[in-house]
């Protein structure tokens, strides 16, 4: 947690990049993405917390206080809400991915995928599983 510090805090927003260093020093990726979403392809790392962000009000209890946290969506636009709403519960060692999964992804860090949870739709609104291989 060292490296991704200010002043002693843990800094609100991180890099693909420095989130994957900081995971490897100990944080915990808070993968914040809808399950169906999640189930194809995930950050290939070996401590991944779900915890869907229309979960993330009721639910924001079980993440552990003792860690640093990264939280990751899609795009790194609704984990800065997160991030801020987990603050004002008192959680401090946290901190949110900028351009979520898909910079992740982009940034050719590990992935790992289930080719049987592959979405299909022509765009967004109509994605849904594909048929089982």
């Amino acid at each position: 947690m060292e490296g991704n510090s200010v002043s002693g805090k843990v800094k609100n927003t991180l890099t693909p990049r420095e989130a994957y260093k900081a995971i490897n020093e100990g944080a915990l990726y808070v993968d914040l993405r809808q399950k169906d979403f999640s189930d194809y392809k995930i950050p290939d790392i070996p401590d991944i917390f779900f915890l869907p962000l229309e979960y993330l009000e009721k639910e924001w209890d079980k993440l552990p206080a003792d860690r640093h946290l990264i939280l990751s969506d899609s795009s790194g636009l609704k984990s800065r809400k997160a991030l801020d709403s987990l603050r004002e519960k008192g959680l401090m060692h946290i901190s949110h991915m900028a351009g979520g999964f898909v910079e992740w992804e982009r940034d050719g860090l590990p992935v790992r995928q289930d080719l049987n949870e592959r979405l299909t739709g022509a765009c967004a609104c109509q994605l849904r599983p594909r048929d089982r291989q």
